[in-house]
């Protein structure tokens, strides 16, 4: 009964503006609720665990998990209460069942069915991965495909052409490392605590570019990237130091780093911009919120003539109001709704 129930309600949502989604995520270390109209967002509740795991220095999943399972239903009922709604007004839940964590993510997906079921409204699957390109729709009320995306994150680095809601290409893509994973070593090499990447963008305000450190495919004919030899070569020129007894400026190590680590993403960038003639490029991921990468896709911008687009900052990490977003624009184009048997996945594809 329920099947049939919600199947004509999402056919009846396909055709409207003005309905309220609840969206949930708990891919990693952040339970987040929030509500959503269209592509404003009425209300955003994160509940971080960084300061939970920064003793372990990285995410524990099953630590994770079991703060999940403790935070989700009073981050739910804040959403709500943040939003003035309650559950009776709401017309989709929306939930991110993959990329990530599958403990976490069994959080999220569980307590979405649930709910789903409990209200008799659509249940919408989310791929968490294009809920962080979907930021971009709440930055910028006007963006419409096509556009270029820049994705940087802790587990994903990669250059995608948006032709559609639903409809994406990987053009360009890291063949080890993310950049975000590189940003997180470094830091444990450098000494500072997790997450690694603010503490990074923080020390290297006070150093100088004054280390050569490679970047992958420098120069080649390739969109792709890798940032395993520059992740080694930081390592490297630690320990050589260390065993030298040489003192290291830290700041200038960071600094250096930052440098060789964005300067390749911006790069790749204006030559996808060359290659696919795409006038507007987004950038998606916890690392769209480092200011030099911002600063230097600027300037590619200027240079190219470009619009770049980037989100706030508080939606650069994960959040349900990044689901939500996305979870509208599948359900325009009538695509996105699952059944109560939807399960979670640690590895979904962008594509």
């Amino acid at each position: 009964m329920y099947e049939e129930i919600a199947a004509k309600k999402f056919k009846e949502l396909q055709n409207k503006d003005d309905y309220l989604i609840l969206a949930i995520e708990s891919s990693c270390d952040e339970t987040s609720a929030a509500v959503t109209r269209g592509r404003d967002v009425l209300s955003l509740v994160i509940a971080s665990q960084i300061e939970i795991h920064k003793r372990f220095g990285g995410v524990v999943p099953e630590i994770a998990s079991r703060n999940h399972v403790s935070a989700i239903r009073n981050t739910v009922d804040e959403a709500l209460k943040q939003a003035n709604v309650s559950l009776s007004d709401i017309s989709a839940v929306a939930v991110t069942y993959g990329a990530g964590l599958l403990g976490a993510l069994l959080v999220g997906v569980s307590y979405a069915k649930a709910l789903a079921y409990a209200m008799n409204v659509p249940l919408i699957k989310v791929n968490h991965v294009r809920g962080h390109i979907s930021a971009n729709y709440i930055a910028d009320k006007s963006l419409e495909p096509p556009y270029l995306c820049l994705l940087a994150s802790g587990g994903h680095t990669a250059i995608v052409e948006v032709t559609g809601y639903d409809d994406v290409k990987v053009i360009g893509t890291t063949q080890d490392d993310a950049v975000g994973e590189a940003f997180d070593k470094v830091a444990r090499v450098l000494g500072l605590p997790y997450p690694g990447g603010p503490e990074i963008e923080k020390l290297a305000k006070d150093g100088k570019p004054t280390i050569d450190f490679p970047k992958g495919f420098h120069n080649k004919n390739t969109l792709d990237f890798s940032y395993s030899g520059l992740k080694t070569s930081v390592i490297n020129y630690m320990h050589t130091a260390a065993q030298k007894g040489e003192a290291v400026n830290k700041a200038d190590v960071a600094c250096s780093f930052q440098k060789s680590a964005v300067g390749v993403m911006t790069e790749n960038v204006e030559k996808a911009l060359l290659k696919t003639g795409l006038k507007t490029v987004v950038i998606a991921g916890g690392v769209a919120s480092n200011k030099h990468l911002r600063e230097e896709m600027e300037k590619v911008g200027k240079k190219r003539g470009v619009n770049v687009i980037y989100p706030p900052l508080k939606l650069c990490t994960d959040n349900a109001a990044m689901i939500g977003a996305c979870a509208y624009n599948l359900i325009k184009e009538g695509k996105g709704r699952a059944s109560l048997d939807l399960d979670a996945s640690a590895s979904v594809s962008l594509e």
